[in-house]
C-alpha cells in the first residue's frame, strides 16, 4: 500500500494505491466470508477450500467483498501513521479498481481538530449562591398547607380563591375552536391558569349562572391560531367551594412527613432550599466557568459534526412547537423571521456547542480525566434499576453506542467538576445590589444627624 494526505485542521484526505500483494490475502478472506452463504456439492456451509469456493461464487461479489477488506484493514494503518483521530465514518471514492491487481482511491474523514487551550486554572468568574431566608421557608410551608386544602360547597357568589366546576365553551368567529370548551371543569379562582380576564370575570357570580365572556388572546400565545384573537367563552358555573386551608402547625407537618413538631419541618426544608441553592449556584458556576474557558481557547468546527448537531437541534425545535400545536411555519410567520435566517441562527448555535464539547474533550485529556470500566458500568447498573419497568429504556442500556454516550457523560461531568474545585477558591464574590448600597448611605446619613 502507498499513500499520500492532505490534512487541514479538520479533515484529511488520503489518496491510497494498492498492488496484488495487497488483495491476496484479502481474497481468501472474502472467500471465506462468502462460503458462508454458498452450498457446494460434497461440504458443509463454510468447509469448502478456496479455490473450490471461488469457482460457485459471483466473480463481481468477490471483488467487492476483497476491496471492502482491504480498504477497512487500511483505514486504522492511514489515521495511526498520520497522527490523526477520524470523527465521522471516513468516506470512500473509488478512482480505479481492477481485482485482484490494483485499486487507487480517496478516503476522507473529519478530524479531531487542534485545541489552544486557554487559561482553565486561574478562571475568576463569578460564583453567587441565593441566600435562603425565613420567607422562603414561609412560602413552602404555605405551599404545603394549601396542597392540603379541603374545599366545601357554599351558597354565595364566587370569590377569589374558591374553587368552582364549570362548562365552558370558547368561539371564534362564533365557531367553537380547538381545545376551548370542557365540561365539569375544576378550577381554583386566581390561579392564573387561564389566559387573563377568564378567571376574574368567573368572580361574582352565582351557582346556575349562565354568561359570556368577552376574551382576547394575548398576542404571544402559542396557537397561532388564537394569538390576539378577540373570543366569547359562554360559561355555566355548576358548583362554589371555598377553600378551607389547614393552620401552619404541628399537625400540618405530622401529615407532611416523619416529623411529629412544625420545627422539625421547618428545619427539613430549611435544609433542602439550601441545598437546591448551593446546586443552582454551582451549575450556573460551571456554564459561567466554560463559559469564559471557551472564549479564551481557540478552536473549529468540523463540518460533519456541524451538521449533525444542526439536524438534531432542529428535530428538537420541530418536537417542542408541535408539543405546542404549532408548525414551523407558523412559527415563522409570528415571530416575522425568514426560513433561511431561523436555520442560520440554529447552525451557529450549533457550531458553537460542537466546539464546546471539542473544548470539554480536551480539557478533559489535560487534566487527566477518566472513566474506568466499573464506573461505567456502576452508572449502567444504577440506570438500570431507575427505568427497571421500562422495557424499551432497558433495551436501550444494551446498545453499545448508547453505553458509550453514558461514560462520555461521566467523563464531561467529572471534567466540570474538577474545573469547579481548582477554580473556587479565586472565584469573584457577586456584586453588592445598588439598592441595597443605598439603603446603607441612607442610614448612615440619619445617623450622622
Amino acid at each position: 500500500m502507498k499513500f499520500s494526505s492532505k490534512k487541514t485542521n479538520t479533515s484529511v484526505e488520503f489518496t491510497v494505491e494498492f498492488d496484488q500483494k495487497d488483495f491476496e490475502p484479502a481474497r481468501l478472506k472474502a472467500l471465506e466470508r462468502l462460503a458462508r452463504n454458498i452450498k457446494v456439492p460434497g461440504f458443509r456451509n463454510g468447509k469448502a477450500p478456496a479455490n473450490v469456493v471461488e469457482q460457485h461464487v459471483d466473480p463481481n461479489d468477490l471483488a467487492s467483498q476483497t476491496l471492502d477488506i482491504v480498504v477497512r484493514r487500511a483505514i486504522p494503518q492511514l489515521f495511526n501513521e498520520a497522527g490523526v483521530t477520524p470523527i465521522s465514518i471516513p468516506h470512500v471514492d473509488v478512482k480505479k479498481y481492477v481485482p485482484g491487481e490494483m485499486a487507487e482511491l480517496t478516503i476522507s474523514a473529519d478530524i479531531m481538530p487542534e485545541v489552544k487551550l486557554g487559561d482553565y486554572e486561574n478562571v475568576k468568574v463569578v460564583y453567587d449562591e441565593t441566600e435562603v431566608t425565613d420567607k422562603d421557608v414561609e412560602d413552602v410551608l404555605h405551599r404545603i398547607a394549601e396542597s392540603y386544602a379541603e374545599p366545601k360547597v357554599v351558597k354565595r357568589a364566587a370569590k377569589k380563591g374558591d374553587e368552582v366546576i364549570i362548562d365552558f365553551k370558547g368561539k371564534k368567529d362564533g365557531k367553537a375552536f380547538d381545545g376551548g370548551s370542557a365540561k365539569d371543569y375544576h378550577l381554583r379562582l386566581g390561579s392564573g391558569q387561564f389566559i387573563p380576564g377568564f378567571e376574574d370575570g368567573i368572580i361574582g357570580h352565582e351557582v346556575g349562572d349562565k354568561f359570556n365572556l368577552d376574551i382576547t388572546f394575548p398576542k404571544d400565545y402559542a396557537s397561532a391560531e388564537l394569538a390576539g384573537a378577540k373570543t366569547v367563552f359562554e360559561i355555566l358555573l355548576k358548583q362554589v367551594s371555598e377553600v378551607e386551608t389547614p393552620k401552619i402547625d404541628d399537625d400540618l407537618a405530622k401529615k407532611s412527613g416523619a416529623f411529629e413538631t412544625l420545627k422539625e419541618l421547618r428545619e427539613d426544608i430549611m435544609k433542602n432550599l439550601k441545598s437546591r441553592a448551593t446546586y443552582e449556584a454551582e451549575e450556573k458556576y460551571k456554564d459561567l466557568l466554560l463559559n469564559e474557558i471557551i472564549s479564551n481557547s481557540k478552536t473549529e468546527a468540523p463540518a460533519s459534526l456541524v451538521q449533525e448537531q444542526f439536524e438534531s437541534m432542529k428535530e428538537d425545535a420541530f418536537r417542542n412547537l408541535r408539543s405546542h400545536g404549532m408548525e414551523l411555519e407558523q412559527y415563522l410567520e409570528q415571530s416575522k423571521q425568514k426560513l433561511e435566517d431561523w436555520e442560520a441562527e440554529v447552525r451557529e448555535a450549533a457550531r458553537k456547542r460542537v466546539v464546546g464539547s471539542i473544548i470539554v474533550q480536551k480539557l478533559a485529556d489535560a487534566l487527566g480525566i477518566e472513566v474506568s470500566e466499573e464506573e461505567a458500568a456502576k452508572q449502567v447498573l444504577e440506570m438500570r434499576e431507575v427505568y427497571k419497568n421500562d422495557p424499551k429504556a432497558l433495551e436501550q442500556l444494551n446498545n453499545p453506542d448508547v453505553a458509550n454516550s453514558i461514560r462520555n457523560r461521566m467523563r464531561v461531568d467529572k471534567t466540570m467538576n474538577k474545573l469547579v474545585e481548582i477554580n473556587k477558591p479565586h472565584a469573584k464574590k457577586p456584586a453588592k445590589k445598588a439598592a441595597k448600597k443605598s439603603e446603607k448611605k441612607t442610614t448612615k446619613k440619619k445617623a450622622s444627624k
